[in-house]
């Protein structure tokens, strides 16, 4: 499977979908328009190892709600992903069995990579 789970609005997204290599056979789904499911999340945790590594902690909500006051769980983490597509790190990319998670340069660097490969 080939999806890349991203924000329309957010330019930096707008970014990074321009500079992959992008095939007729990757999906692409608005997160703010229908956010990522439960299954889905699970498996990416199962390749990323927590949800809080799929946590967007730079979220605005994440200080407005004192969510960084909190001491939160893995529970915490997903739960608030399925409620609020803010909470996701973005552009989710999965190329069949690889995960890219974030905008950080390395990481879209080895997304770039893997769709020209």
């Amino acid at each position: 499977m080939k999806k890349i789970y991203f924000l329309k609005s957010c330019s930096t997204n707008q970014r990074i979908l321009k500079q992959l290599n992008l095939g007729d056979d990757v999906v692409l789904q608005n997160i703010k328009e229908e956010n990522i499911d439960e299954e889905t999340l699970d498996r990416l945790k199962e390749k990323v190892g927590t949800y809080e590594a799929l946590f967007s902690k730079k979220a605005m909500k994440y200080r407005a709600l004192g969510l960084n006051e909190m001491k939160l769980t893995e529970t915490d983490f997903k739960r608030y992903m399925l409620e609020e597509y803010t909470f996701l790190k973005r552009p989710f990319i999965i190329n069949n069995e690889e995960v890219f998670i974030g905008n950080s340069k390395s990481v879209v660097n080895a997304a770039i990579e893997s769709f020209n490969k």
